[in-house]
C-alpha cells in the first residue's frame, strides 16, 4: 500500500484542521476551505501559489463529478418542491394534520423518529424528505432544530446500513465478494481456495449474517427512541432543547442555518387555503418514483429469474432514481397548485426558484466538503489509516480495532462508502490470514470475520454522521434548517456514547465469540438507558409554562 505523502500522519492534518476550525470558529465555509488549501499546499510541495491554484482545482473536480452533481441537482429540485409546497399553503396543511397525531413535544419527536421507516431505502432521500417535511411540525411544537437534525441524521444512514433492501446492499456485497474472490485467486492450497470462492459466491449471505453485529447502527437507532420516550437530554443538546422549549429560539441567536425556510418567497400569501394533500402528494410522488426508478435501473441487466428484490436494489442506480423522483415531485407540486388556481404558473415557478435558492449555502458547504474529500484521497489519508491495521494483532481484538480505524477514517474523510472501499480490501484478507472464517458459514472463528466486516460498516457510519465534513451531516442540517456546527456539537456526545457502548459490549466480546450478539445489543440498550437516567435531564423541568401545542 503506497502512502502519497511522508510522513503519513501529515495526511490527517487538513481534515483535522478543517474540523477543529469549524468547531472553534463556527465559520464552516472558511474552515473547510482552509482544510482544502492546506492539503493542496502539501501536494504542491509547500508552494503557496501552486497550492492556491490546486485548491481551486479540487473545487472544480468536486463539482464535475457526476455523482456529486446528481446529489446537488436532487437536493435543489427537492428544495424547489418544498418551496412550492410552502408557498401554496400545503406545508401548513400537512402540519395541521400531523398536529392531530403529534399533540405534544414528545409525540412530535416520536413521529419524526418513526417516519424513517417509510423512507428506509436510501439515506439521502430519508434525510432530505423527512427534514423538510417535518420541520414545520417540529417548529410549531418548539422542538429545536438541533434535535430535529439529530433524529433525522441518526436514523438515516444507520437504518440504510442495517436494512437488507436498501441502496447500500449492492455496494456492500460487491466489496465483500471482490475481496474474497481476490483471496481465492491468490490461495496456494486448493481446499482453501475453494472455501474462499464459496464465501465469495455467497457474499450476500455473509453480509446478511453480519447484520446482527452492526452494534453501533442498531444501538444508535434505539438510543434516539430512548431519548424521545424518556424525555431526557444531556450536553449541548439539553441546552438547545431547553432554549427552544422555553420559547427563546429554535436555533441559537447567532446561528447560520444551512438553509432558510423563512424567506419571504416561501411564505403563503394571506388567505391561501391550507390543503394537506398539496404537500403529501408531491412527497408521495418522490417516494413512489424513487422506488420505481430503483426497480427499473436495477432490473435492466438481470435475467427474469434473477430479479429478486435484493438483486434488483443491489444493481440499481440510486442517483438516477433520485433525480427522476425529485423532478416528479416538482412536477406534481407545481401542477396541483396551478390546477387549483392557488398560484399562477409564474407564481409557482417563483416559489420553486426560491426553494432552490434556500439551499445555496448548503450546496456551497457540500462542494467544499467533497473538495476536502478529494484532498484526503490524494494525500492518502485512508490508506495511511488502513496501513495501521497491518501489524500483527491478537485476532480477538481485530473487530474492535477495525471499528476505531473505520470511524477515524470516515470522520477524517467525510465519506462512509469511501471508507468501506478503502478498508474492505485490507481488513478481510487480514482477518482471513489471521484465521477468521475458516470454512466460512459455521466455520472456525466465523463470528470474528463477521464482526470484522460489520465493524467496517458500523465504524464508517459512526465516523461519517459525526463529521462536519460529511455529505450526510451537511444534508441533515440543510433539510432541518440547522446550523451545521451546532448540529455536530449537539449530536457528537450522543454518537460518542453509543460508539463507546457498542465497542465495549459488542465489537470486542461478541466478535470474539464470548457472547451472542443479541445479548450484546440487549446489554448495550440497558447501559444506554442507565446513562440517560444518570446524565440526562428533562429540558422542560423547572419551566413555568409548557410550550404551545
Amino acid at each position: 500500500m503506497t502512502i502519497p505523502i511522508e510522513p503519513g500522519w501529515l495526511s490527517l492534518v487538513p481534515p483535522l484542521v478543517a474540523i477543529a476550525l469549524a468547531l472553534m470558529t463556527r465559520e464552516v465555509v472558511l474552515s473547510l476551505f482552509a482544510g482544502v488549501w492546506m492539503g493542496a499546499l502539501f501536494l504542491a510541495d509547500w508552494s503557496v501559489t501552486a497550492g492556491t491554484a490546486g485548491s481551486l482545482e479540487f473545487l472544480v473536480d468536486a463539482m464535475v463529478d457526476p455523482d456529486h452533481m446528481a446529489i446537488v441537482v436532487f437536493s435543489m429540485l427537492l428544495g424547489g418542491m418544498v418551496g412550492v409546497m410552502a408557498r401554496s399553503g400545503g406545508t401548513q396543511g400537512i402540519v395541521e394534520v400531523l398536529e392531530r397525531l403529534a399533540t405534544n413535544w414528545t409525540r412530535g419527536q416520536f413521529l419524526t423518529w418513526a417516519s424513517a421507516i417509510f423512507i428506509f431505502f436510501d439515506d439521502y432521500a430519508n434525510t432530505l424528505i423527512r427534514g423538510n417535511a417535518l420541520r414545520p411540525m417540529t417548529d410549531r411544537l418548539l422542538i429545536s432544530r438541533e434535535k430535529l437534525a439529530y433524529i433525522v441524521d441518526s436514523t438515516a444512514a444507520p437504518l440504510a446500513v442495517s436494512a437488507v433492501v436498501t441502496t447500500w446492499i449492492g455496494f456492500q456485497i460487491t466489496q465483500v465478494r471482490d475481496s474474497l474472490s481476490t483471496l481465492a485467486d491468490q490461495a496456494a492450497d486448493p481446499e482453501t481456495a475453494a472455501q474462499l470462492q464459496a464465501g465469495a459466491d455467497n457474499a450476500f449471505l455473509v453480509v446478511l449474517h453480519s447484520i446482527p453485529y452492526l452494534f453501533y447502527p442498531i444501538l444508535a437507532l434505539f438510543f434516539v427512541l430512548m431519548v424521545v420516550v424518556m424525555k431526557r437530554d444531556f450536553g449541548p443538546m439539553y441546552h438547545a432543547e431547553r432554549r427552544a422549549y422555553s420559547g427563546e429560539g429554535l436555533i441559537r441567536p447567532d446561528a447560520q442555518p444551512a438553509s432558510d425556510p423563512t424567506a419571504e418567497g416561501l411564505q403563503p400569501p394571506p388567505g391561501t387555503p391550507h390543503r394537506w394533500y398539496n404537500a403529501a402528494m408531491p412527497v408521495l410522488a418522490v417516494i413512489v418514483v424513487a422506488l420505481v426508478g430503483l426497480w427499473r435501473t436495477g432490473s435492466e441487466g438481470l435475467a427474469a429469474g434473477d430479479r429478486t428484490v435484493v438483486n434488483v436494489i443491489g444493481d440499481a442506480d440510486p442517483f438516477a432514481a433520485l433525480l427522476w423522483a425529485s423532478f416528479a415531485g416538482c412536477a406534481v407540486a407545481i401542477a396541483m397548485v396551478v390546477a387549483q388556481r392557488i398560484l399562477t404558473l409564474k407564481g409557482a415557478l417563483e416559489a420553486w426558484l426560491s426553494g432552490m435558492q434556500s439551499m445555496l449555502m448548503a450546496i456551497i458547504i457540500l462542494v467544499l466538503a467533497w473538495a476536502l474529500g478529494g484532498v484526503t484521497g490524494d494525500l492518502g489519508t485512508g490508506p495511511y489509516l488502513a496501513s495501521l491495521l497491518q501489524d500483527t494483532l491478537p485476532l480477538t481484538i481485530l473487530p474492535g480495532l477495525v471499528f476505531l480505524v473505520a470511524a477515524v477514517t470516515a470522520f477524517s474523510t467525510g465519506t462512509s462508502w469511501g471508507t468501506m472501499a478503502i478498508l474492505f480490501p485490507v481488513v478481510i484478507p487480514l482477518a482471513v490470514a489471521m484465521g477468521a472464517g475458516v470454512g466460512f458459514a459455521g466455520g472456525e472463528h466465523y463470528a470474528i470475520l463477521l464482526g470484522t466486516i460489520s465493524s467496517v460498516m458500523a465504524g464508517a457510519v459512526f465516523g461519517d454522521h459525526s463529521s462536519p465534513i460529511s455529505d450526510t451531516t451537511v444534508l441533515s442540517s440543510m433539510a432541518s434548517a440547522c446550523d451545521l456546527v451546532d448540529h455536530v456539537r449537539t449530536q457528537l456526545p450522543y454518537a460518542l456514547l453509543v460508539a463507546v457502548v457498542a465497542l465495549a459490549v459488542g465489537e470486542i466480546p461478541a466478535a470474539a465469540e464470548w457472547i451472542h450478539p443479541v445479548w450484546s445489543i440487549a446489554i448495550g440498550l440497558l447501559l444506554l438507558w442507565g446513562a440517560l437516567r444518570i446524565w440526562g435531564r428533562d429540558p422542560a423541568e423547572g419551566l413555568d409554562e409548557a410550550p404551545p401545542t
